[in-house]
C-alpha cells in the first residue's frame, strides 16, 4: 500500500513538473515537419536514383565477367591447339 501511494506522488510530481505541452509548441512541432518533408521525399528519389544506377552497374559488370570468361576460354582454347601444333611437329 504504501509502495503504491510512494508512486502515485512521484508520478503526480513528476507530471506536473513536466508539465504540458502548449498550442504553440505542436504548431512549431508541424511546421518543422512539414519542412523536412521536402527533402525526405529528395533523399528518397535520390535513393531511388542511387539503387537503379547499382543496378544498371552490377548487370554491366555481369556482362564483363561473362566475356572475361569467354575470352579466358578462347584463350586456353588456343594455347591447347598451340601445343598440340607443337608436339605434332616435334614428332615428325
Amino acid at each position: 500500500m504504501m509502495k503504491a501511494v510512494k508512486l502515485s506522488a512521484l508520478v503526480a510530481v513528476a507530471a506536473l513538473a513536466t508539465g504540458c505541452a502548449s498550442q504553440s509548441d505542436f504548431d512549431k512541432l508541424k511546421a518543422d515537419v512539414d519542412s523536412l518533408k521536402p527533402q525526405v521525399s529528395a533523399a528518397a528519389a535520390d535513393a531511388a536514383s542511387a539503387k537503379a544506377a547499382a543496378a544498371e552497374a552490377s548487370a554491366k559488370a555481369s556482362a564483363a565477367e561473362s566475356a572475361a570468361n569467354r575470352a579466358a576460354q578462347y584463350a586456353q582454347d588456343t594455347n591447347s591447339k598451340l601445343d598440340r601444333m607443337f608436339k605434332r611437329s616435334q614428332h615428325k
